[in-house]
């Protein structure tokens, strides 16, 4: 099957749950209101891409490429993006619900993730260094054995990190946030 390459083109409203998106390599794309849902993207490469209020929930993302892509409110649940080529591997949130999705293992220096939600992510042997979590909920998001170094959380909430499982040196976090570096110690923060 001959793969397409598309180059600076607007997508609105489709609905790829029912009509795939065709595999091939999107450069300087923007997908604006379309649902993804469930749908397979595996092998797509997408390279300067803008996703805007998309629906990518439950995407597969087996060998999927993302450079320099950026996700703008996008429902984002469930998703692997371990499965993703890892080569140049580079995204950034903006107010998206990535809720239950999985960042284990990748290799992802200067994220950066702002208004967004992120409870029950898995960052598990990720690195994160240099990124930032601008205003986002961290809700049971798991982080173990993370390079968190030169991250900053000054404006996140609800994180549980445990210092002595992750890598934090230079790592920005606001006074009333220190209480999600003690959680394992069950003491009372008033």
């Amino acid at each position: 099957m001959e793969k397409a390459y598309t180059t600076d083109k607007k997508f609105s409203k489709v609905n790829y749950t029912t009509n795939p998106l065709a595999p091939g390599e999107y450069e300087e794309c923007s997908f604006v209101d379309c649902d993804f849902s469930g749908s397979d993207l595996s092998g797509r490469v997408f390279s300067d891409c803008e996703f805007i209020a998309c629906n990518l929930s439950l995407v597969k993302l087996s060998t999927t490429i993302f450079r320099d892509t950026q996700f703008r409110d996008c429902k984002m649940l469930g998703l692997h993006f371990e499965d993703c080529n890892e080569f140049g591997l580079s995204f950034g949130f903006t107010n998206c619900n990535l809720g239950s999705s999985s960042f284990y293992k990748t290799q992802i220096k200067n994220t950066e993730f702002t208004d967004s939600q992120l409870k029950e992510c898995d960052f598990t042997e990720c690195d994160l260094s240099h990124s930032k979590f601008e205003n986002c909920e961290l809700l049971d998001a798991v982080f173990d054995n993370t390079n968190l170094e030169k991250v900053d959380f000054l404006t996140s909430y609800n994180f549980s990190i445990d210092p002595e499982r992750n890598r934090l040196k230079k790592t920005r976090f606001s006074s009333g946030g220190l209480g999600g570096l003690l959680n394992k110690h069950d003491i009372i923060i008033e």
